[in-house]
């Protein structure tokens, strides 16, 4: 009368976190003097960039100290 469900075809994935392998992964290769180089003139590169930015950003920031506060003409009542 009642037919029973076929089992999912990916089942074995429900499984995955049980499985153990006996198989060491083959270690990772050390990276060359080049690619080392490469990756910290990268890294400089952008810290250097990111810093130049800042320097040449602050004065665009700061607001000017040796100059009185300019007031609209509307404030004065004209």
């Amino acid at each position: 009368m009642f037919r029973r469900r076929e089992p999912v075809p990916f089942a074995f994935l429900a499984e995955a976190d049980r499985f153990r392998s006996n198989v060491t992964p083959p270690p990772r290769r050390r990276a060359s003097f080049g690619e080392m180089a490469g990756r910290w003139l990268l890294g400089l590169t952008i810290t250097a960039g990111l810093i130049g930015a800042l320097v040449l950003g602050m004065p665009a920031l700061s607001t000017p100290s040796d100059t009185p506060a300019q007031q609209s003409q509307a404030s004065q009542g004209h």
